[in-house]
């Protein structure tokens, strides 16, 4: 009973190994598949005849010849399932339809300040629903919706702990899909950003994630030994005794210094959100960096300002986790370009080298927070086959 369990173990590994592959290319072949995995060729042929029967793998012509028969090339049918990421921000509404690729199909974003009563989660439901019928990702293959929270999100008591951000503490998660009446799942958004930034990378690497929007936060993501897609991209982040992990926002960074939002004094978040720059041009971060490369010297002051703020939590989390440092959020959207200055800065400080090169802009700059808890869903999907 045991090798028979065991057999039935491995089968699955494998199925779901070698899908997690080719739903990460365009196309491949049965021959790379099993040379790329290790995995015999009469085991892929099994399993990828398997997932055609599913839907969920097809055949597109061929491969170019590399001096003898063509390969048959296979790819992903991704736009079997759909999914649905919603942001929830202070003051907006994000949302981004996703399919099996994991990448952004459609995007929208609706100015509406939070509150905390149904008035609220009815509209927020509404547009979601809106904006899925719109972008056409209702239907047979839709697996649900996946929210990111500015706070701390507990999934074992389905509760959002705490937001600062929004103003709330000990909400039941129900609150917010009630009007939804769809499959939901939570997550921290700078969590979900940095899930977002991992999902498809080729290889595994630890990171800092610091997540620079509107309020600061951050997510620790750990290297892990084994197969690539033997986990979920869950499974990389350290989330703490307290599901409170990466909260680097809320790190001293000035003693005595700047109010936060939390009320305590000197918090990162008081000196590197967003909101420090995009209030100088009524709200529109991207108008700031207009307008310094225009020349405006208040703001290139301004500008200088937030990086040497910037560049000492860089080396504190560098000093802290021996590990690359990935700029996301708003800010990082829009940072590449001075990323160099910040590399500056920050090895300034650095007591072991003088080369910031570990600091890396994020890669997906678009609605990360949304997209990264649509893959909630997504995950959850691939997971099972």
């Amino acid at each position: 009973m045991k090798k028979r369990v065991s057999n039935i173990e491995v089968k699955k590994i494998n199925r779901n190994r070698i899908f997690r592959y080719v739903n990460n290319r365009e196309r491949t072949s049965k021959p790379e598949v099993a040379a790329a995995l290790g995995i015999s060729m009469p085991t892929v042929l099994q399993n990828v005849n398997e997932l055609m029967e599913q839907g969920l793998v097809q055949e597109v012509g061929e491969l170019e010849s590399t001096g003898g028969r063509k390969a048959a090339a296979i790819a992903p049918v991704r736009n079997a399932y759909h999914a649905l990421g919603i942001d929830i921000t202070q003051n907006h509404l994000g949302f981004v339809l996703t399919d099996l690729s994991g990448t952004v199909l459609k995007h929208a974003r609706v100015q509406k300040p939070f509150a905390d009563d149904r008035g609220y989660y009815k509209d927020m439901g509404e547009a979601a629903l809106e904006f899925l019928e719109r972008e056409g990702g209702l239907g047979k293959g839709f697996l649900g919706v996946g929210i990111s929270v500015p706070g701390i999100v507990d999934n074992t008591a389905n509760q959002i702990v705490r937001s600062h951000a929004l103003g709330i503490a000990g909400v039941d998660c129900s609150r917010f899909s009630e009007f939804l009446m769809l499959p939901s799942v939570f997550i921290n958004d700078a969590n979900a950003a940095a899930i977002a930034e991992i999902y498809h990378a080729e290889t595994r690497f630890n990171a800092a994630y610091l997540f620079l929007g509107n309020s600061v936060g951050g997510a620790i993501i750990q290297e892990r030994k084994g197969y690539l897609g033997d986990e979920t991209a869950n499974d990389r982040l350290y989330l703490g005794d307290n599901w409170r992990g990466g909260e680097f926002g809320h790190m001293t960074l000035v003693p005595g210094g700047n109010r936060c939002y939390c009320g305590k004094e000197g918090c990162l978040d008081a000196y590197c959100s967003a909101k420090n720059l995009s209030r100088h041009t009524d709200g529109k971060l991207e108008r700031f960096f207009e307008e310094m490369e225009k020349g405006n010297k208040g703001f290139e002051k301004l500008w200088e300002e937030y990086l040497s703020h910037l560049a000492v939590e860089v080396n504190n989390l560098r000093m802290v986790f021996d590990c690359r440092v990935i700029i996301g959020g708003y800010v990082g959207s829009l940072i590449e370009p001075y990323l160099g200055r910040l590399q500056e800065k920050a090895a300034a400080l650095n007591t072991f080298e003088a080369d910031g090169s570990y600091i890396q802009a994020c890669r997906y700059r678009v609605e990360a927070s949304a997209l990264g808890a649509a893959l909630q869903q997504v995950e959850a999907f691939v997971s099972t086959v």
